[in-house]
């Protein structure tokens, strides 16, 4: 979780843990198959991170060397907004396999997704995709699908940058009530169709991790 102000792993993954620490190395906390490390787990979740931009590299950095991985499959690192030290950081020190930009629809969002997208080009880091969050509503009263935040902008921003569309995901309740529950959904109602859309675009993206990328093992969950 590189989102050193606002780390969010906690709360999704359900976890209140604090890191142990062996061999000088600290131990990464795991739930749901998942090894993951994140600011969040060393301070209260309603404490603020007031750091300036060398402090936020020096732990970004840890949490990157010193923590004990292990042989990973794939390493997965959640970016906070915008381009700034956090991105340029870890772009220029890391040989990324690629970046996977997440965008809603409407035009504001866009543009910084756009942004993003050509930062990391320019430090030569592959855009692996985009996908569109918040893409439609279903109504669970009639069925109707709405489009709240616009139709079909990242997919079009997709093609016009000449990147892949990963696929959309819904502005859905059950996502939102797993999230804040800590319970992923692809954990906690495997078989909906609403896991169905986030493995999709889970095997898109590992078949288009570049040859010198390990390739992760197939997961079945149920």
């Amino acid at each position: 979780d590189a989102d050193i102000y606002g780390p969010s792993l906690p709360r999704l993954l359900g976890t209140s843990q604090r890191p142990s620490t062996a061999n000088k190395r600290i131990v990464p906390i795991e739930a749901f198959g998942l090894k993951a490390m994140s600011i969040g787990f060393l301070m209260e979740e309603d404490a603020p991170t007031i750091w300036r931009g060398p402090m936020v590299m020096s732990a970004l950095e840890q949490m990157l060397k010193d923590v004990d991985w292990g042989e990973p499959d794939i390493l997965i690192i959640d970016m906070p907004p915008g381009t700034g030290d956090a991105q340029l950081t870890l772009s220029q020190r890391c040989k990324l396999a690629g970046a996977v930009i997440v965008s809603t629809p409407q035009d504001l969002a866009l543009i910084d997704a756009r942004k993003g997208l050509n930062m990391f080009r320019k430090v030569n880091v592959p855009v692996l995709g985009i996908i569109e969050n918040m893409s439609y509503f279903i109504c669970p009263s009639c069925g109707d699908e709405a489009h709240i935040f616009g139709h079909g902008g990242a997919e079009m921003e997709a093609r016009k940058l000449d990147v892949p569309f990963l696929g959309p995901i819904p502005l859905e309740m059950e996502i939102r009530a797993n999230s804040d529950a800590g319970t992923p959904i692809v954990a906690s109602m495997p078989d909906s169709k609403h896991a169905e859309v986030y493995r999709g675009i889970a095997a898109k993206l590992l078949e288009s991790l570049p040859d010198s990328a390990p390739k992760a093992p197939k997961i079945t969950i149920g």
